[in-house]
């Protein structure tokens, strides 16, 4: 399905006959229109939308600075500000969509810290601008996992595959979870996680065809972990009332020139880091590296976590006595980041 807007009237109607690209008469004034793919329509509309947002933001901030010279002067400079507290950030700031901590001088603790360790850091400012739909969806995702994993899964085997579109049937699950499943695709959907989306209703079955974009394809992939880990503990930081700086997906280079990312990083009050590495697939293999990881950044057990989508409370257990890491699972992850926080 395809869509047009007219720049004379603002006339928004759907296309299913013309091609993309192709110029249209107008279906109200007659005025000359172009045709444009949904998706793509939407998606500029979002960016226009969420660039929009961070204007009024910065603005707002502006009129802050001004009306309390103490924060405008240390607003001037940037990188001596220290780590943002939850009791500074304005009420009405929504931390679940909102680009402020997406700035150099929030995550300047951060690479203070790794640079006392000789460790160099590239950090993505972006990863955690929360304006997008990737936190919602992961946060929808996360809650109701032990639903949703089958759905998971079969999206990134087919992204694997390159198959192009999944069915899901889901005429043995109970009505309420039926209804559950459903209504996540139809949100994923609304939020472009799905180029297509159909309800069967008599067969219950979900047809979905899927995204192309390399960035809902990482999402896929795991991204959503890793997204879902942070706002996890983003929540229990500012309900503390701590000093924090955070970032997601950083890039180190230690002195022998080794190179990591870390999933997710969170520094409270100056102390030692929270790390958490989040595996939504195999990790086994990457158990050696996490430890010697965790030695090299000179982080206590309880600070270095590896957040597994799929152990059961048994492995959790056993996995922790057998290495000198915190291992969690879905079920743990609230309760050990309430023990740090």
């Amino acid at each position: 399905m395809a869509i047009y807007r007219c720049g004379a009237c603002g006339f928004v109607c759907e296309d299913a006959v013309n091609p993309v690209g192709s110029k249209v008469a107008c279906g109200r004034c007659g005025g000359a229109c172009t045709v444009y793919g949904t998706v793509f329509y939407v998606e500029k509309l979002v960016e226009r939308y969420f660039a929009a947002r961070r204007e009024i933001e910065a603005l707002q901030q502006g009129e802050a600075a001004a009306a309390d010279p103490a924060r405008g002067a240390a607003a001037a400079s940037p990188a001596s500000q220290p780590a943002p507290t939850a009791a500074a950030l304005p009420a009405r700031i929504d931390l679940a969509n909102t680009s402020v901590l997406a700035t150099e001088a929030q995550h300047q603790p951060l690479k203070d810290w790794l640079a006392s360790k000789q460790i160099q850091a590239v950090f993505d400012t972006a990863a955690v601008d929360t304006t997008g739909f990737f936190d919602d969806a992961a946060r929808a995702i996360g809650e109701r996992y032990d639903l949703f994993a089958e759905l998971m899964d079969r999206v990134r085997f087919a992204y694997r595959k390159s198959h192009t579109w999944i069915n899901l049937e889901l005429r043995d699950l109970s009505q309420k979870d039926t209804q559950a499943i459903n209504a996540l695709c139809r949100q994923l959907y609304g939020h472009t996680f799905f180029a297509r989306y159909s309800w069967q209703k008599p067969e219950k079955i979900i047809n979905l065809t899927l995204q192309q974009a390399p960035a809902v394809r990482a999402f896929f992939e795991g991204g959503w972990l890793e997204w879902y880990v942070f706002m996890e503990l983003l929540e229990r930081v500012r309900a503390s009332g701590q000093a924090f700086a955070c970032a997601r997906s950083v890039k180190v280079t230690f002195p022998n020139e080794d190179l990591h990312e870390l999933d997710v990083l969170f520094l409270l009050q100056g102390r030692t880091p929270i790390c958490i590495e989040c595996k939504s697939g195999e990790f086994r293999r990457d158990i050696d590296k996490y430890v010697r990881l965790k030695r090299r950044l000179g982080l206590e057990r309880s600070h270095f976590i590896i957040c597994v989508t799929d152990l059961s409370d048994e492995q959790v257990a056993g996995l922790n006595a057998m290495y000198e890491l915190s291992f969690v699972n879905l079920n743990r992850l609230g309760t050990h980041l309430q023990l740090l926080v």
